[in-house]
């Protein structure tokens, strides 16, 4: 399957459309979006939360699951920050496994939010009301199928692959290293390396997908 043939085009107000049908008031569902680095799954995890309002879905993404920087020094693992053996898996699952199983009458629970200014995740930082029925998540390895990334799946009622034109998301990739500090040089590095890997890997996830997506 080629993602490019598969994608179906679709404007976010129709990706609206497809999440509100997903709510089922009282209970709660999860929608994941994932694709290659800068393919625009914030961006369109932000928009469809706020058109959809606070009383009706929240936003949880994966990057709160960023293994720490002295953690990732330790492992060796560093210098490839966001390949997808740099994140808390387990973490992650148990987490999507939690927010499943809440229901209305039950506490808050808190997920960790990415802090892309210091590279660091922090804890507890994203309340979750059981009485929100759509937990929209996002991140690159919603669909891969090893180690503890299928157990998050496993919960996970719909998830959408996102593409882009690969030009159009290196730039996208590079000017956003460039605004946290990179050198244009290490930007360019950085995207077509680390990141380059990464997005082959994410992509060949794509066939699991319940919908790819390409936006205009």
């Amino acid at each position: 399957m080629t993602i490019v043939q598969d994608a179906q085009d679709a404007t976010l107000d129709q990706l609206v459309e497809w999440a509100k049908a997903l709510v089922v008031p009282g209970e709660r569902r999860i929608l994941g979006l994932t694709g290659a680095p800068a393919a625009g799954k914030s961006t369109v995890a932000e928009q469809l939360v706020a058109a959809l309002g606070p009383d009706t879905a929240v936003l949880v993404p994966m990057d709160g699951f960023h293994l720490a920087n002295e953690v990732l020094v330790e492992l060796g693992r560093r210098d490839r920050k966001g390949a997808h053996d740099t994140f808390d898996d387990g973490g992650y699952a148990r987490l999507i496994a939690a927010l499943r199983a809440q229901r209305v009458g039950d506490p808050v629970v808190y997920a960790p939010r990415f802090r892309r200014e210091i590279e660091e995740a922090i804890g507890s930082s994203i309340p979750v009301p059981a009485m929100v029925p759509l937990v929209v998540t996002e991140g690159n390895y919603l669909l891969l199928d090893r180690d503890a990334w299928p157990a998050a799946r496993a919960h996970i009622d719909e998830v959408w692959f996102l593409t882009l034109d690969t030009e159009v998301r290196h730039a996208r990739l590079q000017r956003r290293h460039e605004a946290y500090g990179k050198s244009p040089e290490d930007a360019a590095r950085w995207a077509l390396g680390p990141d380059e890997r990464n997005a082959r890997l994410i992509e060949s996830t794509a066939c699991r997908a319940d919908r790819i997506v390409r936006l205009p």
